[in-house]
């Protein structure tokens, strides 16, 4: 009789398991935010989304992330962002960036699992947004799916992320880039939503 093996968690399982706290303490504070009560509570959730993806936005021109996750440029979500708030509010907003030192490797990492992952439960908040007449057209362009679908896009980026020869410090190292990226947006959501 052959006994089985377990097979050993996959990079990304790993980051996620260091992760679920904090991503599941951000979730419940967006929701007790009632971000889809109405289009202005919609509006600051995408003051938020747009604070987080302008700080993120370097990382998906980074040429030495470029060259680890193929087409990560092309992934960016910042210029969807915009147009939703101009949809919204009227008017394009301005980039709010704060210039920061160029990243590790392994931390920007941590903050591109963060906002890559954000895009699977964009599936729920775009039916959210859909209640109050917003759609991949208008408003909600950035909660859209990738035009291959969100699976095979997630996948995609897993499957290279998943490729890449790293040690276990520079692996606690993506963890503490994605905790911090995660309590980002924690930081967003309490000032937002004040």
């Amino acid at each position: 009789m052959e006994l089985k093996t377990a097979e050993a968690p996959t990079r990304i399982q790993r980051l996620k398991a260091l992760t679920d706290t904090t991503h599941e303490r951000l979730d419940k504070r967006i929701m007790a935010a009632d971000p889809f009560a109405s289009r202005d509570r919609y509006a600051l959730f995408l003051d938020v989304q747009h604070h987080f993806h302008a700080d993120v936005d370097p990382l998906y021109n980074d040429p030495r992330l470029n060259r680890l996750l193929p087409d990560l440029a092309d992934r960016a979500r910042l210029a969807a962002l915009r147009q939703d708030i101009a949809d919204i509010r009227g008017v394009m907003p301005a980039v709010a960036r704060v210039e920061a030192e160029l990243q590790p490797i392994p931390a920007a990492l941590g903050w591109l699992y963060v906002a890559e992952g954000s895009n699977l439960g964009a599936a729920f908040l775009l039916k959210e947004a859909a209640r109050l007449g917003l759609s991949e057209e208008f408003g909600a362009r950035h909660l859209a799916p990738h035009p291959a679908g969100r699976g095979l896009h997630w996948r995609s980026f897993v499957a290279a992320f998943n490729a890449l020869d790293f040690s276990g410090a520079d692996e606690a190292e993506i963890a503490e880039g994605a905790k911090s990226a995660f309590r980002r947006v924690h930081a967003l959501v309490e000032e937002m939503f004040a």
